[in-house]
């Protein structure tokens, strides 16, 4: 017999997730509650989620901060674990995530998250150890309601859980870059929004000092040419998010 814990929610948004879901639902099925939050999609999400014995609640596109939070909101249990479809618990993890729940010492745990690209896990640089807090009590913590590059804000302590986050997007480069590009236009509008302002300096200086930080001090060399072609994205995503920005504040500028 299993040592007693507290129950625990799953809260996963998706949509058109197909592909992944089922290997991410697999992983936790042993948890008391699944929740999945869907913005429209038109696959077999919806089906592998039936299939599973998840809840599956329909709400058009909030925004990632917003739309996580709906799920969190939605869960049967106040600790809950929030998951991405192509995410999925490790073995490791699973017994961290366990014994957390037989005795909490704090509100919220991070762990590390590990990512597969161009098929290969990267375990050093900017891919790792992306640290990412998803495991937490509900009444101590929330998701912030930027759109995106959201975040669990807690106002409790915070522990730190061994055992990886596997994360196995199988998505192409092509389909990559075109959510790289979205996503830059994003974070240039919410770093706007917050008063910040691009220069010629950070468009060129910022790539560089990202490079070196990442591929030299963290060693993202040693994931081969997975490891210097995900460097390289996030390096040309610095660039991107500044340009837009110079080019959204020339505009205002002309329109004054």
């Amino acid at each position: 017999m299993s040592a007693p814990r507290l129950p625990l929610s799953v809260a996963i948004i998706t949509l058109d997730a197909g592909r992944a879901l089922a290997d991410c639902l697999a992983s936790v099925a042993w948890a008391d509650d699944i929740v999945i939050v869907d913005s429209g999609s038109r696959d077999d999400t919806l089906a592998i989620a039936a299939q599973a014995g998840a809840r599956v609640l329909h709400q058009d596109w909030l925004g990632f901060g917003p739309q996580k939070q709906y799920a969190v909101d939605a869960c049967r249990h106040d600790w809950v674990l929030c998951l991405d479809a192509d995410e999925r618990v490790s073995p490791e993890l699973l017994a961290s995530l366990k014994s957390v729940l037989a005795a909490p010492q704090h509100h919220a745990y991070r762990f590390a998250r590990c990512n597969r690209f161009l098929g290969r896990y990267l375990k050093h640089g900017e891919g790792y150890p992306d640290w990412s807090l998803r495991f937490f009590d509900r009444r101590h913590a929330r998701w912030s309601d930027d759109a995106v590059h959201e975040k669990v804000i807690a106002d409790g302590t915070t522990g730190t859980l061994p055992g990886d986050l596997l994360h196995d997007s199988a998505e192409s480069l092509a389909s990559y870059l075109n959510k790289q590009n979205r996503y830059t236009s994003l974070a240039a509008d919410m770093a706007l929004a917050a008063g910040k302002r691009s220069s010629v300096g950070r468009i060129v200086f910022s790539p560089i000092i990202r490079f070196i930080k990442f591929y030299l001090i963290r060693q993202g060399f040693r994931d081969g040419l997975p490891g210097l072609i995900h460097i390289a994205i996030g390096c040309f995503n610095s660039f991107l998010k500044y340009a837009k920005m110079l080019e959204r504040q020339r505009s205002d500028a002309a329109l004054r």
